[in-house]
């Protein structure tokens, strides 16, 4: 892999889950990482910025989605988008969240790293 890949993980408030997200595949090599939220209370709010730096962006549930796409409607067209169905029963860096991060954006990377 000659580039590094832009990781944002996105869930509402970005306190626990996206910030998860950020800090485990901030630590795999080839990855470099954001978080940010969707809800005006966020300790981060995902920004125009953060979508145009993404190269794949990680969304905990699908009202996340839903909020980017009608946000960043035009910026999203190209932007692969995965929905990875944590729900918000989660501290940051509780061992299970950090395995289902872990699973689960490994399946959706394997793809196009692969391909």
């Amino acid at each position: 892999m000659s580039k590094r890949l832009n990781l944002l993980f996105i869930c509402s408030r970005n306190q626990w889950r996206s910030p998860t997200g950020e800090a485990i595949w901030k630590k795999c090599s080839g990855f470099d990482t954001r978080s940010a939220g969707t809800s005006p209370n966020a300790r981060k709010s995902v920004s125009p910025a953060d979508i145009r730096w993404a190269d794949y962006i990680f969304v905990m549930e699908d009202k996340h989605k839903n909020k980017l796409l009608a946000e960043f409607s035009r910026m999203m067209n190209h932007k692969p988008l995965y929905v990875l169905n944590i729900p918000d029963e989660y501290r940051f860096m509780d061992q299970e969240l950090i395995c289902e991060l872990k699973e689960k954006v490994s399946y959706f990377l394997s793809f196009h790293i692969a391909g």
